[in-house]
């Protein structure tokens, strides 16, 4: 009996053993790869979580001037206990679905920032650093996150190692040139953005990082260029795109350019008169001059106004200006229509069909038709539903409304944040291809 009471001793303590769950392995967040080009698709993997365990994605980011930007989303672990974001959905947070850049492409001020503020760097050769946090639970945003599990850290390049930049004071031609590593030569590009003015870099240095010539050209607002855009001469243009095809580092004959907004405008204008310029990217841009009086030689084409009593305000003080630029169809307006059926090169343009900033959609079309009118096939449309007015390189947070830098105010730029970020994704591998095609 002595006996048998020493073996039941020792059994069970063996089976308060097996009953003991195993030690569970600390949660992990893999984001990869850990530096890359700011218009790569990350991949984002969570593993050590219990199987059904609800959690919360988090990005946070700064800006050059320490403004804080977060986003966050809503997850469930599969059966194993792990989440992938290339193949997991959001059930909840600031989107929903299959999303992989969703943490980076919904960045947005936090709720102690000012409103409307974009991310955008000034300073291209500076990676951004994006901390990626997975806490507990489901939290929405603006509450207080739940502990945190795990972290990560990633840095964004807009300038891939070996990428040069060239500040360029070049007769009365100002901006920047970005050259690809190696010997070259390149397709060269002329980069433009809108009636924000001054020196915008990050699509140049992207394309540079993408094996392009990029010359990021202001056109006012910068150095010793008018503070203000009352009038614009097409002979700056001009000598931009002779020093871009004369340059050493660019494969010949011709130079290709893409602008957004007044940019894109005026890249129309350059394809249709500069005899230097063979490819056109017209993101988002009017068939018309607008704004500024375009002068070249003897000619002159004046600028469609804005009416701003067209302009309404919401209670919140967001501007939409969607109604406020003069018809462009208008018989009376007819001299401002810019008459690209005169140029020998090729188009592609690209639209967002809810862009609130003005009818880029409707400008295109009247571009398509004029083309059409004098028997031309030149041109390939990019026509993106839900998009809004501003449609930047991959991953770019989306801002529906941004603070207008020459009026202070926020305005509305349009478009849902799904859609939108689809349309800067694949119109990036477009406007490449197009380039590629026509510049070589």
């Amino acid at each position: 009996a002595a006996m048998w009471r020493v073996l039941a001793a020792a059994v069970v303590p063996a089976r308060a053993l097996l009953r003991t769950p195993p030690a569970r392995r600390a949660a992990s967040l893999a984001v990869s790869p850990t530096a890359s080009p700011a218009d790569e698709r990350l991949e984002t993997r969570v593993a050590g979580l219990r199987p059904g365990q609800p959690v919360t994605l988090r990005a946070v980011a700064t800006d050059d001037h320490g403004c804080l930007f977060h986003s966050c989303a809503h997850y469930r672990a599969d059966s194993r206990g792990e989440l992938h974001l290339g193949t997991d959905a959001s059930h909840g947070g600031d989107y929903t679905g299959v999303e992989p850049m969703g943490l980076f492409w919904s960045l947005a001020p936090a709720a102690m920032e000012k409103p409307y503020q974009r991310l955008v760097p000034s300073d291209t050769g500076a990676p951004m650093k994006v901390e990626v946090l997975v806490h507990q639970g489901h939290s929405p945003r603006g509450s207080m996150p739940g502990p945190v599990v795990a972290k990560a850290e990633v840095q964004r390049l807009f300038r891939a190692p070996g990428v040069r930049r060239i500040r360029l004071k070049e007769g009365v031609v100002r901006g920047s040139l970005f050259l690809p590593p190696g010997d070259g030569p390149f397709p060269g590009v002329i980069d433009m953005y809108g009636d924000e003015g001054g020196l915008i870099e990050v699509r140049s240095s992207l394309l540079a990082t993408r094996g392009f010539a990029a010359l990021a050209l202001p056109y006012f607002d910068f150095e010793d260029l008018p503070r203000v855009m009352k009038e614009l001469k097409l002979e700056y243009f001009e000598e931009a795109a002779r020093f871009l095809q004369r340059h050493p580092k660019v494969k010949g004959p011709g130079v290709g350019v893409i602008g957004t907004g007044k940019g894109a405008e005026l890249a129309l204008s350059m394809i249709t008169f500069l005899p230097e310029v063979v490819a056109a990217v017209s993101v988002s841009g009017c068939s018309s001059n607008t704004i500024a009086d375009l002068h070249y030689g003897k000619m002159t084409l004046p600028g469609l106004r804005f009416d701003m009593k067209k302009v309404s305000v919401s209670d919140s003080g967001v501007f939409d200006i969607f109604e406020a630029l003069d018809d462009p169809a208008k018989p009376a307006n007819s001299r401002s229509v810019i008459p690209i059926e005169k140029a020998e090169g090729h188009f592609l343009l690209v639209v967002g069909e809810a862009d609130r900033m003005w009818k880029s959609s409707l400008y295109a079309e009247l571009a398509i038709k004029r083309l059409r009118q004098h028997g031309k096939e030149n041109f390939k449309l990019l026509s993106y539903p839900g998009a809004g007015h501003r449609i930047d390189p991959p991953s770019t947070p989306f801002c529906q409304v941004a603070m207008d830098r020459v009026l202070g105010v926020p305005v509305r730029g349009g478009g849902e944040s799904k859609a939108h970020a689809h349309a800067q994704e694949h119109s990036w591998g477009k406007i490449q291809e197009f380039l590629h095609l026509h510049l070589g």
